[in-house]
C-alpha cells in the first residue's frame, strides 16, 4: 500500500482527545502535511432485537452525531494551524481495526490519552493498547494534560537510544522530527541495566571505573548517531549518558519537551499492552507527548 504523507488524529469528542487534535494540528503544520481527523461509530446492540435490520434513521443520527465531532475537532486544528490542509474519515465498527488499517499508509497515528486512569472514549486503554502495539507505523500518544504551551513548544525531542535494531529505528524519527521542528534533539542512553552492573558487583565502584566506563558508553553512543548526525547537519544534539533507570532518566529529560520517541519490543496480542515494560510506564508518566516506534513500523 503507497504511504501518504499525512499525520491521522483518533477523534472521540473527549478532552483528551483535544490535546491530541492541538498537538496533531501543530505537527502537520511544521511537517508541511495534511491532518486527516478519524472518528468511527457502533451500532449499540441493545436497541434492536437480533436479526433486525436497524432503521436508517439510527445509522443517519450516529453519523450526524460523529460528523459534530468532527467539526468541532476541525476548528481546534484550525485554531492551532489555520494554514493546514484538513480531511477526514469516519468508518463504522471498531476504532481499532480502523485506525490499523489507516496506519499502513499514513505517516504517524496521534491519539488522546486520559494519562493514569485509562483512556477515554475512543482512545480507551484498549483501543491505545491495541493500536500502539499493532499499529504499522508511529504512534502518537498526547495525554490530556500534555498541553501544547510557550515553554514546550520549542523544547527539545528527547529520545532513548540503547543499541537495539528497534531504538535505532526510533532514534532515526527522532532525527527527522527535531529536524521538522527546528528543535534540539536530546539522546539519552542509560546503562544502568545492562550487563556492567554484573561486571561492576565484585569490584568497588570507584570513581575511575566509573568514568571508564562513562567514557565507554559516550564512545558507543557516538557510533551509533554518527550517521544521523551526518544526515541531519542542522540538528543540535545533545548526549546524555546516565546511570539512572531508564524511566527514570527519560521521565527527567522530557520535562519541557516537545516530544519524547521510544522503540517498542512489544509484540503479539496487547494482552497487559505487550509494549515491553519501559514504554507501557513510560505512556502514563512522560510529562509530554511520545512516540512510540515498533519494529516493524515503517
Amino acid at each position: 500500500m503507497p504511504q501518504e504523507d499525512i499525520i491521522v488524529v483518533a477523534v472521540d469528542g473527549s478532552k483528551a482527545s483535544h490535546v491530541a487534535v492541538r498537538w496533531a494540528a501543530n505537527t502537520a503544520l511544521k511537517r508541511g502535511v495534511p491532518l486527516r481527523l478519524a472518528s468511527s461509530y457502533t451500532m449499540p446492540q441493545y436497541l434492536y432485537a437480533e436479526g433486525m435490520v436497524p432503521p436508517q434513521e439510527l445509522f443517519d443520527d450516529l453519523q450526524a452525531e460523529t460528523m459534530e465531532k468532527i467539526d468541532e475537532a476541525r476548528e481546534i486544528a484550525h485554531q492551532a494551524a489555520p494554514d493546514i490542509k484538513i480531511g477526514h474519515t469516519v468508518a463504522e465498527g471498531s476504532p481499532i481495526d480502523m485506525l490499523l488499517e489507516m496506519s499502513k499508509s499514513v505517516t504517524m497515528i496521534v491519539m488522546g490519552s486520559r494519562g493514569l486512569g485509562g483512556l477515554s472514549g475512543m482512545v480507551m486503554g484498549s483501543v491505545s493498547a491495541a493500536v500502539v502495539s499493532h499499529a504499522s507505523c508511529p504512534v502518537v500518544v498526547v495525554r490530556e494534560d500534555n498541553n501544547v504551551d510557550e515553554t514546550t513548544k520549542y523544547g527539545p525531542v528527547v529520545v532513548g537510544v540503547d543499541g537495539s535494531e528497534v531504538s535505532q529505528k526510533a532514534t532515526e524519527f527522532a532525527f527527522a522530527e527535531a529536524d521538522a521542528r527546528g528543535a534540539e534533539l536530546v539522546a539519552v542512553h542509560t546503562w544502568m541495566d545492562m550487563q556492567v552492573q554484573a561486571s561492576l558487583a565484585g569490584l568497588s565502584a570507584a570513581q575511575q571505573q566509573w568514568e571508564e566506563i562513562e567514557g565507554e558508553q559516550k564512545k558507543l553512543l557516538d557510533e551509533r548517531l554518527a550517521d544521523l548526525v551526518a544526515k541531519y547537519p542542522k540538528v543540535d544534539v545533545k548526549k546524555l549518558i546516565t546511570r539512572d533507570r531508564p524511566i527514570r532518566a527519560l521521565v527527567d529529560a522530557a520535562e519541557g519537551a516537545q516530544l519524547l520517541v521510544v522503540g517498542s519490543h512489544g509484540r503479539g496480542g496487547f494482552k497487559g499492552m505487550l509494549l515491553g515494560s519501559t514504554s507501557r510506564a513510560l505512556l502514563q508518566s512522560a510529562p509530554c507527548p511520545m512516540m512510540v516506534v515498533r519494529p516493524d513500523t515503517h
